[in-house]
């Protein structure tokens, strides 16, 4: 992931809902955890706001009254118990107390509590935030961000040509330890990048580590627009195609990549998505759209069982061998474009197994310029397979080796051994 949402107080009056605004589906790596929503998540008396906003969600997908849902959660024990526990909070913490952020902090709570590491509320500054990132275009350092789910550590996948990372001698691999005193491993890796990023100009202050030893650096940033593809030609007749994320202009650069190379000579494409953590179904379906035959590309099962399908036309294909690379950071919309291509026995799959990111968030923006991100259904490739906690199996499985220099400043696709395996392929079907 690149590096990458006011209510009012509850005065024993029923309040004005926050009303939700057009929801926005997009397939997102996970945010925060269920601990820390859950540190000030006991405010619950003044969680009736948020409730309101995501009832009327209810209302807006389903048209079915949510009263029932509404004295569930807020009942009379739960608000007396949550009352006492703001009092103890108001007469002994050590520290005043902004009650803003423990409004924040509730709605955060309220979604944790759900446990799902892909459903988050964001607040109005985070939901900016989000928007940017969504866009490509940011002041921040120019690094890709990704975070390990097992161990929470965010570390650092790609370094951008000539950004202040790079110029600050951050390396691919590095493992971030905190941005201006917050730590890394609290955090998922959206809402870390947020940290990183801000005004153009100004400074961030990053604590790293590197083959066991922490440094602290000051990296100023700059404004960052960074291509989510990039593509060159490898031989006289192969075309490659490295995919970054999936965000809102990434399906005109990918045309624009596939034409460019086709004016080239390129007769087969190589579409890199290793270390692409996914973006927006949008997007990749339309780029599916552009490369694929008629046909469904992928469909979304809710939990009542409603499913939505995205198909692919007849207006445009690319007739044309293909081979994609994957790993296991591959994952959401990587996963998405990656399977719709192998179930349409459209190309060939090298590379180690995908991450396994088989649902789909939706992200419901509120009038108050919060925002809650639910995830809302399975989605399942043309087969029918939901790969969720499974990730897809590549056709030639080969992990990655690297014969160049790494302190080289410019990277030798011909050093890729995955790359080779591609050229091997696609040459041979060339040749038929």
């Amino acid at each position: 992931m690149s590096e990458e949402f006011e209510t009012q107080e509850i005065s024993g009056e029923q309040p004005t809902m926050v009303t939700p605004m057009e929801p926005i589906r997009e397939a997102a790596a996970p945010r925060r955890s269920f601990a820390k929503g859950v540190l000030v998540g006991v405010l619950l008396s003044m969680i009736v706001v948020l409730i309101g906003g995501l009832l009327l969600f209810v209302v807006y997908r389903s048209n079915q009254k949510p009263e029932s849902a509404m004295g569930t959660i807020v009942n009379e024990e739960c608000a007396k118990k949550v009352d006492f526990i703001s009092s103890i909070i108001d007469q002994y913490y050590y520290e005043d107390v902004n009650e803003d952020d423990l409004r924040e902090g509730v709605y955060a709570g309220l979604v944790s509590g759900l446990k799902d590491p892909y459903s988050a509320y964001y607040s109005p500054e985070e939901y900016e935030q989000l928007e940017i990132s969504t866009t490509g275009n940011y002041a921040g350092i120019g690094a890709g961000l990704q975070k390990d789910p097992e161990t929470g550590m965010v570390s650092i996948s790609r370094i951008y040509e000539g950004s202040p990372a790079e110029k600050a001698g951050l390396k691919k691999g590095d493992i971030l330890i905190s941005a201006d005193g917050e730590l890394a491993v609290d955090m998922e890796a959206d809402e870390f990048a947020a940290r990183v990023r801000g005004e153009k100009g100004t400074s961030v202050e990053l604590v790293y580590e590197r083959d066991g030893k922490q440094e602290t650096i000051s990296v100023t940033r700059e404004e960052i627009n960074i291509p989510s593809v990039q593509s060159l030609m490898l031989n006289d007749q192969i075309g490659y195609v490295q995919i970054g994320e999936f965000v809102t202009g990434t399906p005109k650069e990918f045309e624009e990549a596939i034409t460019s190379l086709q004016s080239q000579g390129a007769k087969a494409f190589v579409f890199d998505v290793r270390d692409n953590p996914g973006g927006m179904v949008d997007s990749v379906t339309d780029m599916l759209d552009y490369i694929l035959p008629e046909g469904t590309t992928l469909y979304m099962e809710e939990k009542d069982g409603t499913r939505t399908y995205y198909d692919s036309d007849a207006k445009q294909a690319l007739d044309a061998p293909m081979v994609v690379l994957t790993n296991g950071n591959s994952a959401s919309a990587s996963e998405i474009f990656a399977g719709a291509i192998h179930d349409f026995k459209a190309g060939t799959l090298i590379g180690t197994k995908t991450f396994g990111k088989g649902v789909v968030q939706v992200t419901l923006p509120l009038t108050d310029g919060s925002a809650v991100k639910l995830t809302i259904a399975r989605y399942f490739t043309p087969s029918g397979v939901c790969i969720h906690g499974e990730g897809i199996q590549p056709d030639v499985e080969l992990e990655y080796e690297y014969s160049g220099d790494e302190e080289a400043e410019e990277y030798d696709y011909h050093a890729d051994n995955q790359i080779n395996k591609a050229i091997e392929v696609l040459t041979e079907e060339i040749e038929k």
